[in-house]
């Protein structure tokens, strides 16, 4: 960062007590600083925490859908080799699906708040 950067400014402000309180509890369940959580609020952009669990989630997906494609080549190699696929691994295909669908759900929701915080 230089110079020209720098965060040089500072801007007081006069709240309750009980109200910085609260405010500094929030960012500390939440991971984030008080100056992230007011900067972010008023410019209406995505608070750090949100953008971690979006990233975290993003991993996660990535992850199990990288499983979740494995098994898939494992029952079409099954069921080409045999010619029969077993109840067992079946239902094991249809778990893995039914966890697709999960994070599908999760991913939209998680993107229409992304779409939301970035229409404002």
């Amino acid at each position: 960062m230089n110079t020209d950067e720098a965060k040089d400014e500072v801007i007081l402000i006069r709240i309750k007590g009980q109200k910085k309180k609260d405010w500094k509890n929030l960012c500390s369940k939440r991971q984030i600083s008080l100056t992230s959580l007011i900067i972010d609020s008023v410019e209406n952009r995505i608070l750090n925490d949100e953008r971690r669990k979006i990233l975290a989630f993003i991993e996660k997906q990535d992850n199990i859908f990288g499983k979740i494609e494995t098994n898939i080549n494992q029952v079409a190699k099954i069921a080409n080799g045999q010619k029969f696929i077993s109840e067992k691994e079946l239902r094991n295909f249809s778990d893995k699906l039914a966890e697709i669908l999960i994070l599908k759900k999760e991913q939209n929701e998680i993107f229409m708040k992304i779409y939301a915080k970035l229409s404002k």
